[in-house]
């Protein structure tokens, strides 16, 4: 291996590792959230499931707005701007404050559209009462990607990785305190669930915050309406892309809630562990973003290049591995969230579709994060715009609405569409670094 190779791949790990533990962090939460309640029911449990899949759909856009941070920060660090960067992030707390207005009031008439769209009604219920407590957790989950940018970009990722532990081992006690009850607290089923991983996510961003550290002097906190308007404009490409994504996810759990409560329940089993090794590939993506980023702000494109295919050889090594798991412990896996027998048993099927979209799926996750780097944010939003509401969409409908595989059809029209995203995704950043790539703003200083 090149001494350069050797030298960014041990770069691009120091900071890809705590991102992707802290990024599978987020996933744990919803994991846990559906363990716990799956103790209730297969119904309650797939409420819960649906509930928390349709809601953070409407968050996912948010993230991706607030990510138009990622390669104006780290382009700015590359370049040596540390006042700009700083104040970039202020900008970014700005954009979240206004983002989350939006997303609240979207997520409130979410719980409107399942009976019309055909869930059943004890299910729609319960996904209703799980969206209403999960609102007041918005803003900080917003302001915690703005703070994340910020670290990232700086190398300060040791913390977020002690975010997620607390964060998790919080939401484990509060899951179990507030579903079951405790004490003088009463069971308050799913909405318990809602409720723990609200405050889970304004806990998380307060171990960040609070690691900021004191900012360099000259830095601009108030609203500057130009950075703001300018980051998220950056990023609404990003939140276009991941709510197309997450929403053909949701859709398709639409689909699995119309054909049995089983079905919704083992849809969220099967989704709750391939988000857990997604969020990784992410966290892989987010590493990959930085060091493309930089590398840019400094005007190298070589190593710019350099950086996003290890990156994505990473993340191809990664979900081979998380796609054996998945193969060999599917009946394991679906027994740690449900003890119904027919739940378990699709659930295992599903793991085994799971198991074969692993490397497409990181191959696209990762492709978005080193685009996002190079700031090449529109080409990432028609790509998953076209692989899948235009190919795994209608596959899902074909096989498992009007087709008889029923809910492990569903899941193969998802495969369909993960594998043409990553593919174009990798094809797209292999030509588009063979040439120098301009920061998108060259700070002055």
């Amino acid at each position: 291996m090149k001494p350069a190779t050797r030298s960014e791949l041990s770069a691009l790990w120091a900071l890809a590792l705590p991102l992707a533990l802290a990024q599978a962090g987020q996933a744990l939460m919803g994991i846990v959230d559906t363990a716990v309640v799956g103790r209730m029911s297969a119904t309650a449990q797939g409420a819960a499931g649906l509930g928390g899949s349709l809601t953070f759909t409407v968050i996912f856009l948010g993230f991706g707005v607030m990510m138009g941070l990622d390669p104006l920060i780290s382009q700015a660090i590359g370049a040596g701007a540390a006042v700009r960067a700083r104040s970039l992030y202020w900008a970014g707390l700005w954009l979240a404050g206004l983002t989350s207005l939006v997303l609240m009031v979207l997520i409130a008439f979410l719980p409107a559209i399942l009976v019309p769209f055909g869930v059943e009604a004890e299910v729609a219920r319960g996904a209703s009462e799980f969206i209403w407590w999960r609102i007041p957790g918005v803003p900080a989950a917003l302001l915690f990607v703005a703070a994340r940018s910020y670290l990232q970009a700086v190398g300060r990722v040791q913390v977020m990785l002690w975010a997620m532990i607390i964060a998790n081992v919080a939401n484990l006690g509060l899951d179990v305190m507030l579903v079951f009850g405790a004490g003088p607290i009463p069971a308050l089923g799913i909405a318990g669930a809602a409720i723990a991983t609200s405050l889970c996510t304004w806990l998380q961003f307060g171990v960040l915050a609070w690691s900021l550290g004191a900012p360099p002097a000259g830095v601009t906190r108030r609203f500057d309406a130009a950075t703001v308007k300018q980051a998220g404009w950056v990023g609404l490409p990003i939140g276009l892309h991941l709510i197309a994504e997450a929403g053909i996810f949701a859709l398709v759990g639409l689909f699995a809630g119309r054909l049995s409560e089983a079905a919704i329940a083992a849809h969220q089993i099967a989704l709750s562990c391939a988000s857990f090794s997604f969020c990784v590939a992410v966290g892989i993506g987010s590493a990959g973003s930085v060091r493309v980023g930089r590398n840019i702000g400094a005007l190298d494109t070589p190593s710019a290049r350099r950086a996003g295919l290890l990156a994505l050889a990473s993340g191809v090594a990664f979900m081979s591995a998380s796609a054996l798991v998945f193969i060999f412990y599917p009946q394991q896996l679906a027994r740690l969230m449900s003890t119904q027998p027919e739940v378990i048993a699709m659930a295992s099927s599903l793991l085994w579709v799971t198991a074969l979209f692993q490397i497409s799926d990181g191959a696209q996750a990762i492709g978005a994060g080193v685009l996002r780097g190079a700031g090449d944010t529109r080409f990432v939003f028609w790509a998953n715009i076209v692989g899948h509401w235009g190919i795994g969409l209608p596959v899902a409908y074909w096989l498992g609405v009007r087709g008889s595989l029923g809910v492990v059809g569903l899941w193969w029209g998802l495969s369909a569409g993960l594998t043409a995203v990553g593919l174009v995704l990798f094809v797209r950043f292999a030509l588009l670094t063979r040439n120098d790539i301009a920061p998108l703003q060259r700070p002055a200083g």
